[in-house]
């Protein structure tokens, strides 16, 4: 029987409510065998860098995975590089490790797709893995909302959720049962916030932090005075 490892990469920074959705999302849809996840080392799309240290990450990623339907693994490669991150190139040394029968489905959300032809080498990656895509409120999916070359690739590829792991690459599913729109730059304005209102900061900061990440990782983040400033 082939086997289907579910990858989700970012810069989690911290992860939050969004990443863990979208990963359950699949793990229901594709009853992977594994779900590896792949915190980035250095994004070369995010001039900003990383306010988290990496082994902060990690255990951020331990503790709000802790719970998943699927086996999880962490995938340090890209941390450990030591150069910027390119997709591509995690997915070439993937490919080589888990052979060419395996099922790699590498997980997005929508507004990835949307700008995926700024990715490097981004026509390659079909044949290095197939994508599942998730809607999110707010980013449209259709092939008006796509640059044309995307577009194109995806409506080549389209499959049904249960084809993912049937392929070895080169499919595409988007699902649009996501409602979940949560990004990392909001959840740390609203740390930022909470911290800014004290000590103890006032129950609607708290609340709208609460919303956002799951209790262990929000008590992590306190417990180690993360993202403060």
């Amino acid at each position: 029987m082939t086997r289907c490892v579910a990858l989700l990469g970012g810069s989690f920074d911290p992860v939050h409510h969004g990443h863990v959705a979208l990963a359950e999302l699949f793990a229901r849809l594709l009853n992977p065998d594994e779900l590896r996840l792949l915190p980035a080392g250095q994004p070369w799309q995010k001039s900003n860098g990383l306010q988290a240290g990496d082994a902060d990450r990690i255990r951020m990623l331990e503790l709000a995975f802790a719970g998943s339907s699927a086996p999880v693994t962490i995938d340090t490669r890209e941390i450990t590089r030591q150069s910027p991150t390119y997709t591509v190139d995690t997915l070439r040394e993937l490919r080589a490790e888990l052979g060419p029968e395996a099922a790699i489905v590498f997980l997005m959300g929508a507004d990835q797709l949307q700008k995926l032809d700024t990715w490097r080498d981004w026509e390659s990656l079909f044949a290095l893995a197939s994508f599942g895509v998730a809607a999110r409120p707010g980013y449209r999916l259709d092939d008006a909302a796509l640059p044309l070359a995307v577009a194109r690739e995806v409506a080549a590829r389209r499959v049904e959720p249960g084809a993912l792991c049937a392929s070895a690459a080169g499919k595409v599913c988007i699902a649009h049962t996501l409602a979940v729109d949560i990004s990392a730059t909001q959840v740390r304005a609203a740390l930022k916030q909470g911290g800014e209102s004290g000590t103890d900061p006032d129950a609607s900061a708290q609340a709208q932090v609460g919303a956002l990440l799951s209790p262990q990782v929000l008590d992590y983040i306190q417990q180690h005075n993360l993202y403060k400033s």
